[in-house]
This record gives structure tokens, sequence and C-alpha cells, in this order.
């Protein structure tokens, strides 16, 4: 199929996935609405809860496996917008809407760009398009979810906006609730041990503690404490402090040894919440990071989070669209970042695939 027939497609897709409200947990008729386009252009797919992926027709399971990935759940518009959220709307060669940018129009060049290889033989890649549910809110029922679903994975690129620069490496998110513990007494007298004080050389040691190594793409692991809680009432040593600890990783660090030092050097009780949002890199001698280079693409490091952490294996970030943009009142992409995202997606996997 032309790119301009892709393009008309994609931009007339992107319109119906924003008229559709699809907040994360809710995305259940845009997975119909992507289930039924895939469907019409003879894909046969399949899906899971609001997850929806299809493999090329000529899958070879002696072949290696690129993911080509995106989400299609929203936030929920902020008190900002002037525009309705949901109308779709062209002005000034930009399509207004929610979920335009982030990352409508990445999922739908991609989808574009897996129908341009669907039909094609002798490839040197399998191709697996997943359009997936919950990424902004990092949940365990979108590509997490269907992963097992999808085999072995030799890559990825994940479809997030980069205004179509390669971002080779992504922090990961490190969430840690500490409890520092001490002694109740009454706040007149020498009694208890104030659990506040015992909390302060930790919260200290946070704020001016740096691991030495640094990442090329992404610097400095960065902690930052960002909320205290300790105390009942004004008479009452407090026997107990609860701060939590925004971790962001590198790929400088395994997650487990980040909290290994933590630990080490602090006397609270740290608990992670989760570890499953791990930094994630490609290396720069990666086909598909070398193809991206070869057209004149700049690589960088992102400090946001998306699917990405969600996966072991190495991936790309790329996409049309401004991350600056995201969950922005009056959310927008521009109609020629569509066109060329296509573009760009297909000239990179000429290089790759063929």
């Amino acid at each position: 199929m032309h790119k301009e027939n892709l393009y008309l497609e994609a931009l007339e897709l992107l319109k119906q996935l924003i008229a559709i409200p699809s907040f994360s947990k809710q995305e259940d008729k845009t997975a119909d609405l992507l289930a039924g386009f895939l469907e019409s252009k003879g894909v046969k797919i399949e899906r899971k809860l609001n997850n929806v992926w299809a493999f090329n027709r000529h899958y070879d399971p002696l072949l290696p496996t690129l993911l080509l990935n995106s989400h299609h759940d929203t936030v929920k518009p902020n008190t900002g917008y002037t525009r309705d959220p949901f109308a779709a709307t062209v002005a000034d060669g930009k399509l207004y809407g929610l979920g335009s940018n982030d990352a409508g129009s990445c999922l739908v060049s991609l989808l574009t760009t897996f129908l341009y290889f669907y039909e094609q033989t002798g490839l040197r890649y399998n191709l697996v398009f997943a359009a997936t549910a919950e990424e902004e809110i990092s949940g365990k029922n979108g590509l997490e979810l269907i992963l097992p679903e999808l085999g072995e994975l030799e890559a990825a690129i994940v479809g997030e906006p980069t205004l179509m620069q390669l971002a080779v490496a992504e922090k990961g998110l490190l969430v840690l609730d500490c409890v520092a513990k001490g002694r109740s007494g009454h706040a007149a007298r020498e009694e208890g041990l104030n659990a506040i004080y015992e909390a302060l050389p930790d919260i200290m040691w946070f704020q001016n503690f740096r691991l030495p190594e640094v990442s090329e793409h992404l610097g400095p692991v960065k902690m930052s404490v960002t909320i205290i809680q300790a105390g009942t009432q004004h008479n009452v040593v407090p026997d107990q402090c609860q701060f939590t600890v925004d971790v962001r990783l590198t790929d400088a660090y395994s997650m487990e040894e980040v909290l290994e030092v933590i630990r080490q050097n602090v006397k609270a009780e740290v608990t992670p919440r989760s570890m499953r949002l791990k930094p994630s890199s490609i290396p720069l001698q990666h086909p598909l990071v070398k193809a991206g280079i070869a057209l004149d693409r700049s690589t960088y490091g992102s400090p946001t989070t998306s699917d990405q952490a969600l996966l072991s294996i190495p991936s790309l970030k790329l996409g049309p669209g401004d991350s600056a943009r995201s969950h922005m009142a009056d959310e927008f992409i521009y109609l020629h970042e569509i066109e060329q995202g296509i573009a760009l997606y297909i000239d990179i996997l000429e290089r790759v695939v063929k």
C-alpha cells in the first residue's frame, strides 16, 4: 500500500480513537475499534481483555520476532481544556483531541506500518503489533498481561512521542515506603524517642547521597523524598515516621543493586512498592538504532517511564509527537508528524527486516 494511503487511513483511525473515551481500565471500546479495523484488513487478531495483537501473515517460528507496541489508554482530560477533548478537530495543521499526541499518533503510525509489511514474504524478522491497555497507570492488565502470549521476542519499538528521535534508554521507577521507628511519650517530659528525629538523618542521606556510576544517556540515579507523615497530636512524641522516596533509576545499576545500597545506609525500614518498572536500554550498535542514525535521527535518554519498563529485551522508544505535549490541555499532534512518523518507521524497518 502507498505511504500516502497509509497516512490517510491512520489519520481517520486516530480521529475515531479520539472520539471514544478510553481512560485506563476503560479501553474496551477502543479495543473493539482496533480489533475491527485490523480484521477489516484481513488480519487475524488476538485479544485478551483490552489488549489487541497480531502477527504478520507469513510468521516463521524459526525467525526472531520484533514487537511493535503502543498504548490506547489515556489520562483523563484536565480542567484547562478549552476544546472538547473527544471532538478530534483539525485546525491550522493540527489534530486536537485527548490522546492525539500520547500516544494515539504513535499507535496508528505503528499499526499502519505493520500493515505495510503484513503480506510481505522473505522478511528476516517476524513482526507482532500490540495495542495495549493501562500504560498510563502502569497497570498489570496491559502489555505485562500479554507478554507470555507473544512468544520469544528479539527486540521492540515502543511507540511514544519522541519527535521521531531515538530514545535509546529510559529511566526506571522505584517507589519506596520507609518507616523510621521511635517510642511514644509525653512531649512535655523527657520521654520517648522521636521518630521524626530518627528519620531526619535518613532523609538527609537521600538528599545528599550520589551513586558513583553515571549513565551515558540518563545521567545519575535521582532520589527524592516526596511524602512524609508522622504524629497524631501536638503533645505526643511520635513513635513512627513514614516517608516516601521516588527513585529514578538508570541503566547503570539494577533495581536490586540500588535497593541494597539504600538499605545499607539508612536505619528506616525500606519497602519497595514494586520492582516492575525497570530501567531499559538498547545498544547503539543494535540494527534498529543504526538504521535510525543512518536516517539522521539523534539518540537520547528519556526521563519518562513507559511500557518499555516491562520489557526485558532491547527496546527503542520512538514515535511522532512531543513528550512535552503529553497530558497538556488541548492536546494535539501536527498532521505532518503522523505522515513523517509512518514514513520513518517504514524506512527504519526496511533497513532491518529485509
